[in-house]
């Protein structure tokens, strides 16, 4: 999830304060004085990893955020990163939600935050079972906002989702959609890119909102081109025509094809 003093379903969700951008992860607990982690350091090429616990530049899940930031640099064609992204890591889960309750008072409890500042570009997350899920859907924003002039909340999240699973087929999603689509459910990308508040997106937009990145980055030639352009003109930092009105330009009758596509999706 996102905080701007500039977040995904019951799991990752985005708060809006004045002049941040804050995207969550999951959960959290009490209150007491605890500062960041700020023992040890890892840093490579505008990713610098802080803990109180000694994490080796080899370990796996420094190569895999390394990894998984030049993936997404060069499938999204975005170019290089202007800002460094900090990642948090907390030894545990209490120190973790100490730490957030403290220093944002208030916010949903979550195992992960992404936080942006005009000062600081920043990930919050905690040692856990699901470390490696949740760093690599916040850590997606974080080399977003690091690249992007403006991230729509919709685009930012899909992209987070999408990026969030190796091989990008998040299966629990594809039969969630699916079934959806089995009751009737009907996409509305107009709908998506009119949310600006983060407590209105709920788990079907977010799942909503990956489809479309993924329709859009596997589908045809035709749609990848046509959100690698919207990406392209959003590092301008200026409002970027929608990607709907491109997908209609693009592909006819884009939104029934991507009902088509999402039927023909494994389902495991």
């Amino acid at each position: 999830m996102a905080v701007t003093q500039t977040t995904q379903p019951s799991r990752v969700w985005r708060v809006v304060l004045p002049m941040v951008w804050l995207l969550i992860g999951c959960q959290a607990t009490q209150l007491q004085s605890v500062g960041p982690p700020s023992r040890h350091s890892v840093r490579s090429d505008h990713l610098l990893v802080l803990s109180n616990f000694k994490l080796p530049p080899e370990h796996e899940l420094i190569v895999d955020l390394e990894q998984m930031r030049d993936h997404i640099t060069s499938e999204l064609q975005l170019p290089p990163q202007r800002r460094e992204v900090v990642v948090y890591l907390f030894s545990g889960q209490l120190e973790y939600t100490q730490y957030l309750n403290r220093t944002y008072p208030g916010l949903p409890q979550r195992r992960a935050y992404f936080v942006g500042t005009p000062t600081e570009l920043a990930v919050f997350t905690f040692w856990g079972k699901r470390i490696q899920e949740d760093l690599r859907h916040e850590y997606t924003h974080g080399v977003l906002h690091a690249s992007l002039g403006h991230v729509p909340l919709w685009i930012d999240e899909g992209l987070a989702e999408y990026f969030e699973v190796k091989g990008n087929m998040n299966s629990r999603t594809v039969a969630s959609l699916n079934r959806q689509l089995a009751d009737g459910w009907r996409p509305d990308i107009r709908a998506l890119e009119s949310l600006t508040e983060f407590s209105a997106m709920q788990q079907p937009h977010y799942e909503e909102a990956w489809a479309w990145v993924h329709f859009c980055m596997h589908s045809s030639p035709e749609t990848r081109e046509a959100l690698l352009a919207y990406l392209a003109d959003l590092q301008s930092g200026n409002v970027a025509k929608p990607l709907s009105d491109r997908l209609a330009e693009a592909v006819p009758h884009f939104e029934d094809r991507l009902l088509v596509y999402l039927s023909a999706l494994p389902k495991s």
